[in-house]
């Protein structure tokens, strides 16, 4: 779920409840005043509380959280239904209103049928020369949790390349680079591998293999580093 409120009250935990904290950090235990559920599979009641794994400032003493307005990614405790658990130690953001703007596009792409599904892989990769000395064009098909999706890269005499991206298997259907921060734009900054398998590229020619590195750095670089 996510969830947008206001911070009532942080308590420091200590003892055997806070051993595994990492150095640097101290565990609280956050009260919040519920403004609005984002998306979730249900209501949630006005006022949850979880913990929390806060970074100690320089002078070694926790933030003041105290009437801070946060999104949080979470998901329910069963045993306690005023009770939540943050996905990660990153799922408390400071709200403002282009975060929370960002937040509910990726909600609402979420929700959306066709919806990019987690990449896993690449399964193929292939590059077919063109009729001039630089043209070309690359095709990266990539393993993901559901539907296909595919990468293509063109390049022509005196352009830049252009790349866009499939969701089936109907490749030309295909979208151009999606804006940063988006859902598709996250399914493919934060899940393509850093560089393309050694065994993707070995049975082809060697001018075919460097062609398809080239273009796989491309977009990779177009995509810019993942914020997941």
């Amino acid at each position: 779920m996510v969830i947008d409120g206001t911070i009532r009250d942080a308590v420091r935990i200590k003892g055997a409840e806070a051993a595994n904290v990492a150095a640097g950090y101290v565990r609280l235990y956050v009260t919040l005043d519920v403004v609005a559920l984002i998306r979730g599979p249900g209501a949630v009641p006005p006022r949850v509380g979880y913990l929390y794994d806060a970074k100690l400032d320089s002078q070694g003493d926790p933030p003041k959280l105290k009437k801070q307005r946060v999104l949080l990614f979470a998901r329910s405790v069963v045993t306690a239904s005023d009770q939540i658990q943050l996905v990660s130690n990153g799922a408390q953001l400071t709200w403002s209103p282009a975060t929370e703007a960002t937040v509910r596009r990726i909600a609402a792409d979420i929700a959306t049928a066709g919806a990019p599904p987690a990449i896993t892989g690449i399964t193929n990769a292939f590059h077919a020369a063109g009729t001039l000395p630089g043209e070309g064009e690359t095709q990266i098909f990539l393993k993901t949790s559901g539907h296909p999706i595919s990468l293509s890269i063109v390049r022509k005499q005196d352009r830049s390349p252009v790349w866009t991206v499939s969701l089936s298997e109907v490749v030309e259907d295909a979208l151009p680079p999606p804006p940063r921060d988006t859902f598709l734009w996250y399914r493919l900054a934060c899940g393509l591998p850093g560089d393309i398998p050694a065994d993707m590229l070995a049975g082809l020619d060697p001018a075919d293999a460097a062609a398809v590195r080239d273009d796989y750095a491309f977009v990779k670089k177009g995509l810019g580093a993942c914020r997941g």
